[in-house]
């Protein structure tokens, strides 16, 4: 187990901007009198009194072979008959690096905070105790209690241990109200940096909202707080107290704290420690579809006059929304109420749903708004079926119509009808219906959008093609209703689904 499992590390070039910090008395949170430092409140410490009993420190160990230790080095291969035969066996052999892979312990460390005293649960990232054999967690006044597992999430990067609650008189923390933290508001960190137990270190909200592209739900809390390897887990407290973070990652070139770390807000944690307490896994809501980001091109094209929602690309076969209560091309803009924003926001707002629940969703379909009711489905039930089948058009296949050409030059592409020669030729499945790309110019519109030969228009601008005419007549027709860009719906040799936006200047 490497150092890289006490924190998260995202490494990036940042160049160093400017910042300045406006306090006003507006700003002072209610557990500092009114004298303030130059820099921060006069006094935590009554507020760190408190809660240092409910944050622990958590210690696990892994069993690994001798030769994938950290620092493992291979035996040297030495002459037969060399004197230094026996001195290298036993220095090798001893330190797990010799042919015979001794296993040894590796260990870590991490952090974690009791929320519940009289069950003696205990709440962490997944990373600090994954893989772990043994899990020991100890509390601030020196007492150590073994943890079991009750259940992890790789998604959300949480777990949930259970400790026995007879074993040790247990403080608890409860969880806050994340969505009422402000950029500019008062947080406090503890946790353990680099094996240093119930350290409390002290910054603002720096930003909210963050995407550091570790996982499907990231919607992290940014802080100046102090955190390090070994934080991990570890909470992050409001002014009153209560836990609206687990701190998890830390942006650092060198491994230790320049005022970037983030930490998952109490609103995702806290549901998904509720289901790993109840089920011992997750239990998401699932919609059953493919997404995309809607840029500004597809905006236009689709007749928006913002950019926004979440572009479906594909409807999973066998999924809650595989009866066209929800059809590729429709963009989604809010769900269950809750505005989508961008992309990202979908996911998010499916996932906190509970299975089962029948939800009204705004979409966005051929320029018009519409709500449509789906009942949702269940994540972990769906993920192998997602994988597995292409998405579902649901799309007029458009069989009959005789082509008036058999090829046609159009945005920089050559298209041609997709039949049993074509077909082959680019080993297309049998279910892809449209008009096949079998040239893509140089320097082109279509090769800047990446579109490649073998892939097969079946949509343009929400209307099926079926044949090359098609494809030269609907564009013609976007050009006179004065587009600018038209907008394709690809699908690839085997069936997936993306759109993409080409100039039509």
């Amino acid at each position: 187990m490497t150092s890289t499992l006490l924190l998260r590390t995202v490494r990036r070039t940042f160049i160093a901007g400017t910042a300045a910090l406006l306090v006003g008395t507006a700003a002072i949170p209610s557990f500092v009198t009114p004298t303030f430092a130059n820099d921060g409140p006069a006094s935590v410490a009554d507020l760190a009194a408190g809660l240092l009993g409910a944050v622990v420190n958590i210690s696990t160990s892994q069993t690994v072979k001798g030769t994938e230790g950290p620092g493992a080095v291979p035996m040297p291969q030495l002459p037969e008959g060399s004197p230094f035969q026996d001195f290298f066996d036993d220095f090798f052999k001893n330190r797990g690096g010799g042919k015979d892979n001794s296993a040894q312990k590796v260990q870590s460390l991490g952090s974690g905070f009791v929320i519940d005293a009289e069950q003696g649960i205990v709440v962490t990232n997944n990373h600090v105790i994954a893989d772990a054999d043994d899990i020991e967690v100890n509390f601030s006044d020196g007492v150590t209690l073994k943890a079991t597992l009750v259940g992890t999430d790789t998604k959300t990067d949480v777990a949930v241990l259970k400790v026995d609650p007879k074993g040790h008189k247990l403080t608890a923390v409860k969880f806050g109200d994340s969505t009422k933290m402000r950029v500019g508001d008062w947080v406090m960190a503890v946790g353990n940096p680099f094996g240093l137990g119930g350290t409390v270190t002290v910054g603002i909200v720096s930003a909210r909202n963050r995407d550091i592209n570790s996982g499907p739900y990231d919607d992290f809390i940014q802080t100046d707080a102090a955190i390090n390897r070994g934080n991990s887990g570890g909470p992050l407290f409001n002014s009153a107290g209560e836990v609206i973070g687990i701190n998890t990652a830390i942006i650092s070139p060198s491994g230790g704290s320049i005022g970037i770390g983030f930490s998952i807000p109490s609103q995702l944690a806290s549901g998904v420690v509720d289901q790993l307490r109840q089920y011992g896994e997750t239990r998401r809501g699932w919609l059953g579809v493919r997404i995309q980001p809607v840029t500004a091109d597809i905006a236009e094209s689709l007749g928006m006059t913002t950019a926004k929602g979440a572009l479906v690309a594909g409807v999973i076969k066998g999924g809650p929304v595989d009866n066209g209560t929800i059809q590729a091309g429709d963009v989604i803009i809010k769900f269950d109420g809750k505005d989508i924003h961008e992309m990202r926001d979908l996911p998010r707002v499916v996932a906190e749903s509970p299975v089962g629940k029948a939800v009204d969703v705004l979409i966005v379909r051929k320029g018009v708004e519409q709500t449509v009711k789906v009942t949702l489905g269940r994540l972990e039930d769906g993920e192998k079926l997602a994988s597995g089948e292409p998405g579902n058009t649901n799309q007029d296949k458009g069989g009959d119509k005789a082509p008036a050409v058999s090829t046609a030059s159009v945005l920089g592409m050559t298209v041609g009808e997709l039949n049993d020669e074509t077909r082959k030729k680019f080993s297309i499945a049998a279910d892809v219906s449209g008009v096949v790309i079998t040239d893509v110019a140089k320097d082109s519109a279509a090769a800047e959008r990446g579109i490649q030969p073998g892939e097969v228009i079946t949509e343009i601008a929400q209307e099926s093609v079926a044949t090359p005419k098609d494809v030269m007549d609907r564009i013609g027709a976007l050009k006179e209703q004065g587009r600018k860009n038209a907008l394709l719906m690809l699908a690839s040799k085997t069936g997936e689904l993306r759109f993409v936006t080409i100039r039509m200047d």
